[in-house]
């Protein structure tokens, strides 16, 4: 099913959003560019191809950096560590370091039991590591959301009244409606408090999709800024998707990556 949902998708999402000059320029003379690389790691994650070929043709250090993370997190055994299995203080926490905390979409304006269990596992971690920081994203989410609630803020109350963490510790980005944003305003607010390592804390199916989008934004940040920020580690609620087509998470990623990549920086 995850096959067939992938070869759906990826016809479309090669045709959506197309690569700014100032990002793909590297590859425009040899006929390889972004959209070429973004099209072999889907078809690599199906059956290997060209993956390497394409970085060395372009040349370039966010491509390198996209396509190693890729490999890195679909094309080898990636360990996921998965709350309420893998002690928290298990994980490889290192340097001035963030739990970042994907939101997801809310139901009639209040937080799903899934939502409330990326909540626990951030708990969890953060309770195990008390010198880290919380980011939590998430915009107002929802089809019958009358008080404008967003994911973030009540991520925020949860982990604070229920979970019993200090309110100082957690920053939000009350914006973001799709996990391409999560990225995209996240990564302004790690850059402000000067984290230099980052774990992702979100669904067990969602965890490899994040890390593509925000390892990419994390290039595109040290390339324009200097800035550097590292995903070192990964803890997630372990639970199957609700919605199938997120079976497909290869395709979404790569159809998110090319948003990514297309981004303009505000050098906020």
């Amino acid at each position: 099913m995850k096959k067939l949902l992938a070869l759906l998708i990826l016809p479309v999402l090669l045709y959506t959003c197309v690569i700014p000059a100032a990002v793909a320029a590297s590859g425009m003379g040899n006929d390889v560019t972004f959209d070429t690389l973004l099209s072999d790691l889907m078809t690599a994650y199906e059956a290997n191809a060209r993956i390497d070929a394409d970085t060395a043709i372009l040349n370039d250090d966010i491509a390198r950096s996209v396509a190693a993370h890729w490999k890195k997190v679909y094309l080898s055994d990636y360990r996921l560590y998965l709350y309420g299995q893998d002690d928290p203080a298990e994980l490889p926490i290192t340097g001035k370091h963030a739990f970042v905390v994907l939101g997801y979409e809310l139901k009639n304006g209040e937080m799903t039991n899934e939502l409330k269990g990326r909540c626990d596992a951030a708990a969890a971690a953060a309770k195990a590591f008390p010198d880290s920081i919380l980011v939590c994203s998430g915009g107002a989410t929802g089809g019958n959301n009358p008080h404008g609630n967003t994911e973030a803020g009540l991520m925020k109350k949860y982990l604070v009244n229920q979970c019993g963490i200090a309110e100082e510790r957690i920053f939000t980005d009350k914006k973001a409606m799709t996990t391409a944003e999560n990225a995209v305003n996240t990564l302004a607010i790690l850059r402000k408090q000067g984290v230099e390592t980052m774990t992702i804390v979100t669904s067990s199916y969602h965890q490899r999709w994040g890390q593509v989008l925000y390892n990419a934004m994390a290039a595109r940040y040290r390339q324009a800024y200097g800035y550097s920020v590292e995903i070192i580690g990964n803890y997630c609620y372990d639970i199957e998707p609700s919605n199938p087509m997120f079976l497909a998470d290869a395709s979404i990623a790569l159809s998110q990556l090319k948003k990514i990549l297309a981004q303009n920086l505000t050098g906020k």
